[in-house]
């Protein structure tokens, strides 16, 4: 099965959530955060990024836990503006 290419609007929401992540995360190594979270740090790099910009739910809900946000700051600030 062939995954259909992102649109424009699914991959600014990826960055802007990358971003999100990255502000949250702080001072903290990638390496920790993503360890607290059960996955790797190559997989956080990747999201933080907007390499992968569309991660699964429990992924995101376990990196807000660690990360001390709430599911609903990381809906709202991963809205890109309208253009």
């Amino acid at each position: 099965m062939v995954r259909p290419p992102l649109t424009l609007e699914e991959r600014l929401r990826g960055e802007q959530l990358g971003l999100v992540l990255r502000q949250a995360r702080g001072e903290r190594s990638i390496v920790e955060v993503a360890a607290a979270a059960g996955m790797s740090a190559e997989t956080l790099r990747k999201i933080e990024t907007g390499r992968i910009a569309t991660p699964a739910f429990f992924t995101i809900a376990s990196l807000a836990d660690v990360l001390g946000i709430s599911l609903d700051h990381l809906a709202t600030r991963s809205t890109p503006a309208a253009t």
